[in-house]
């Protein structure tokens, strides 16, 4: 019962925080066709220098493709051998022949070509390997179960350069290249990681390389984790008249219907195409427009004429006309979504004539009649300016601003409640009153309903500001928190001249927002924006309440685990200065394996240590007293504190006070900058006092962190001590670094973007070092040890096949058959769920592979 109330919990541990550090995206992406040649992407991995080797190596890198592109021809590889032969991998879309893509030695093809399905290529990072055998004169491509090799004569201790897209290199140039995405560059050299570039930088030319510092540089480069923090305008243009516009969604085409003609905008591609009108159509202000995904046809209407009309594609024409005598219209900035249940349009809402609206109308594509509806339950005050998701059998319709009476005279107000429109109960319930604080906003008109995660987004604007700015939100479906993302979009809000929505594009992936603006002279200016999902949060957001939620609740987790391990195990409360060296937990091994380890007491971190600093889990420090002052650390001392030490720790350097102002500072001039620093500096100075031989100083120009090791415990600085040196692990050495992780991921709350590289890195360092060590043990010297630490790795990698074989066969040693079964069966099906396909390995064979 014991073992399995551990494993139980810290399962859940680690699914809450390590889980977490991979939620963001990143990656470089290359500019391609769509561009003239001296535009477009490259990247070479050693600029200054070519990369020698002395054996056997392998470069493995993740690759996708941008969808809906005209031309996907080119190099993505190219690997320069001693400056005198190419290797090349390239794609030839086009290519009559089965495989598109290709591997090239100096001027001719081999027999290696493979492809890659166009759901994975465009929708899936895949991950692909070369390996070249110096001894053997051998190449080697792998792709997911593809392998295929050539021969290639290699000198010994030869040299590479590696250039990705389009290249100036010598006699080696090359333009054309897909427009593809590539992340996670690393290179083996024997069974060592010799260099690491994760591509996850947010804007410049420099790659930068984690292990031996040799940075790459790139040209022209599109980052991939910038698109997914700032809006990129990909269209802008001007209409005749009052707009509207709509989404198809299915085809990525904004429709803008304007007075002469309807312009359709490609969000895929930025081409515009226009078509002029047949008939004649007038341009009422106040129109509307949507698409209709079922019918495939586009609806455009004014509520006050009660008319809806439908574009005919074929004839270029409206099925009738408005009538052009008529009073402005009497509802602005109203809500609309369609049911494909009872084919009804419905509208909610809006505001005219000093009068905000609580209507809901109803218009019938079927029988062409329009109609009010009586609606029951909760209160549905009357307002403009709301954002409605389209769900299930309704509509969830979020804030605005409005009156309780409806009157504009009398306590107009803005307002955050969620309320759900049922469209077959004919009813309206409250959910919550979203939870702000700071400078009031209304909400664009739609929302992005995400089922997954019952979750929403919104743009949101202040509506008492003419220069005003969206600002991406997501917020939940039932819990009032929000979180703010990406940054913000200029905005020229005045209620009658300007509309602004948010769409979504599932074949890119990204948000789409459609802005308008009518001016003086009767024309309307249409921008176009684009964000990535996930979209990133907001550097200077001030609601984080979203992440606090889970964040706390993992904590109370957690804090529950410790409590039932020490009720447990009857641990004494003691305090040291430095943690002692300690067994490998065993809460997450089944209770059938019984495991037969010999088990030292586990010190676990009691309420008062002294002179420690532990940065896996909750940030804690610790001082000479044993009192913890992590609290004297503000936000701004913290993130000081944490990126001089680690850059310290991991580089051994520190970091020059030019990147100090780019990671905290960036937004400041030079001087003001150093200001700043002088005074946070001498305030981090001041906490550190309270820690022995704990200091920062500026040497040979950058600022470091300083500590006797002797005196002071850095977990993190223990950890890199562990893992620098995988080829001689052992088992006290493995049990020390399952002390520091079983405390949790590494500063699992703190997430600044220049911190992504240092989780990566300790993720992947963790699993390499159980693995290799794993390698060094036979299993019938101890299996038990063995089924252990291919639970740990499970923690970080729950499809690791190397984990699952040694688990097998260690069990199976021990004379628990159906318990190997059972192992192998969890990982096939684990396997199924994450990658859509039969793990193709039978049982048999697993127990009868090589490790």
């Amino acid at each position: 019962m014991r073992t399995k109330i551990y494993r139980l919990l810290f399962f859940l541990f680690f699914l809450l925080f390590f889980n977490k550090s991979y939620s963001q995206s990143y990656g470089l992406g290359f500019y391609s066709h769509e561009v003239v040649q001296d535009q477009r992407t490259g990247l070479d991995l050693s600029p200054d220098k070519n990369l020698c080797f002395s054996q056997d190596f392998e470069l493995c890198f993740d690759l996708n493709f941008f969808p809906k592109r005209d031309d996907y021809f080119g190099y993505i590889l190219r690997v320069v051998v001693s400056n005198k032969e190419n290797i090349d991998l390239v794609y030839d879309k086009d290519s009559k022949e089965k495989f598109h893509f290709k591997v090239i030695i100096g001027d001719r093809f081999t027999k290696i070509a493979f492809n890659i399905p166009p759901e994975e290529l465009f929708n899936k990072w895949n991950r692909v390997r070369l390996n070249l055998s110096i001894p053997d004169h051998k190449l080697t491509i792998k792709y997911g179960k593809y392998q295929s090799s050539a021969d290639i004569a290699l000198e010994k201790n030869a040299c590479f350069k590696f250039l990705f897209g389009a290249n100036e290199y010598k006699q080696f140039k090359t333009s054309d290249n897909p427009p593809m995405k590539i992340k996670d560059i690393r290179i083996f050299e024997g069974n060592i990681q010799k260099y690491y570039w994760p591509l996850n930088e947010y804007d410049g030319e420099q790659v930068n390389e984690l292990i031996e510092n040799n940075n790459g540089r790139t040209a022209h480069p599109l980052w991939i984790k910038k698109l997914h923090y700032e809006w990129q305008k990909i269209g802008e243009f001007m209409v005749n008249g009052p707009a509207s516009f709509s989404f198809d969604q299915k085809s990525d085409l904004v429709y803008v219907v304007e007075r002469d003609s309807l312009k359709t905008f490609s969000v895929i591609d930025s081409k515009i195409s226009s078509v002029a009108y047949k008939n004649k159509y007038i341009s009422l202000r106040g129109n509307h427009s949507i698409f209709l995904e079922d019918k495939k046809e586009l609806l455009n209407f004014y509520i006050d004429q009660k008319t809806a009309l439908r574009f005919d594609k074929k004839n270029d024409s409206w099925s009738q006309s408005y009538n052009p005598i008529t009073p402005i219209t009497d509802f602005w900035q109203f809500n609309k979504f369609y049911s494909q249940h009872d084919t009804s349009l419905y509208i909610i809402g809006g505001y005219g004539h000093f009068v905000y609206k609580n209507q809901i109308q109803k218009y019938n594509l079927s029988t062409g009649r329009w109609k009010d509806i009586i609606f029951t339950g909760d209160r549905f005050t009357p307002r403009y300016l709301a954002g409605l998701g389209l769900s299930g059998n309704g509509a969830y319709l979020i804030g605005g601003y409005g009156s309780s009476t409806g009157r504009q005279m009398l306590n107009p107000r803005n307002l955050y409640d969620l309320l759900f429109f049922d469209t077959k109960k004919k009813s309206i319930t409250k959910i919550y009153d979203l939870n702000t604080s700071g400078e009031d906003f209304v909400f664009a008109n739609s929302l992005v309903i995400s089922k997954g995660d019952s979750s929403f987004f919104g743009l949101t604007f202040p509506r008492h500001r003419y220069n005003s700015e969206l600002q991406l939100i997501k917020g939940s479906l039932h819990h009032s928190n929000f979180s703010k993302l990406g940054n913000k979009i200029p905005f020229i809000f005045h209620d009658i001249n300007s509309f602004v929505d948010l769409f979504y594009s599932q074949s890119s992936n990204r948000f789409i927002a459609v802005t308008t603006f009518r001016d003086s002279t009767d024309h309307t200016k249409i921008n176009i924006y684009a964000l990535n999902n996930p979209p990133l949060i907001k550097r200077d957001a001030a609601s984080k309440a979203a992440n606090a939620t889970y964040y706390v609740l993992g904590s109370l987790l957690f804090l529950a685990g410790i409590i039932a391990l020490l009720f447990y195990r009857k641990i004494k409360k003691k305090q040291f200065d430095i943690p002692e060296e300690s067994m490998l937990d065993k809460s997450n091994v089944l209770e059938s394996d019984k495991m037969l380890i010999d088990e030292p007491n586990i010190i676990l971190a009691p309420e008062k240590v002294r002179n420690s600093i532990f940065l896996f889990g909750d940030l804690q420090v610790y001082d000479d007293n044993g009192c913890e002052i992590t609290k004297q650390f503000t936000p701004l001392i913290k993130e000081l504190f944490l990126v001089i030490m680690l850059y310290t720790i991991r580089w051994e350097r520190g970091i020059s006070s030019d990147k100090l102002k780019e990671l905290l500072w960036y937004d400041k001039s030079t001087e003001s900058a150093r200001n700043n620093r002088s005074v946070n500096i001498a305030k981090l100075k001041n906490i550190l006092e309270q820690i022995s031989t704990c200091s920062v100083s500026k040497e040979t120009g950058y600022w470091r962190f300083n500590s006797d090791s002797a005196k002071v415990f850095i977990d993190y600085q223990k950890y890199i001590d562990i893992v620098k040196d995988k080829k001689n692990l052992n088992k006290q050495k493995i049990r020390e670094l399952a002390q520091i992780i079983k405390r949790g991921a590494f500063l699992s709350i703190v997430n600044y973007e220049w911190l992504d590289p240092f989780k990566a890195e300790i993720s992947n360092d963790i699993i390499d070092a159980y693995i290799i060590f794993s390698h060094s043990i036979k299993i019938s010297e101890d299996p038990e040890l063995l089924i252990e630490i291919a639970n740990y790795i499970f923690y970080f990698d729950s499809v690791n096949e190397e984990a699952m074989v040694t688990k097998c066969k260690a069990l199976v040693h021990m004379g628990k058959h159906s318990q190997a079964k059972n192992t192998y069966q969890d990982f096939c099906k684990e396997y199924k769920i994450l990658y859509n396909d039969e793990f193709q390995r039978s049982f048999s064979h697993v127990l009868n592979s090589e490790l």
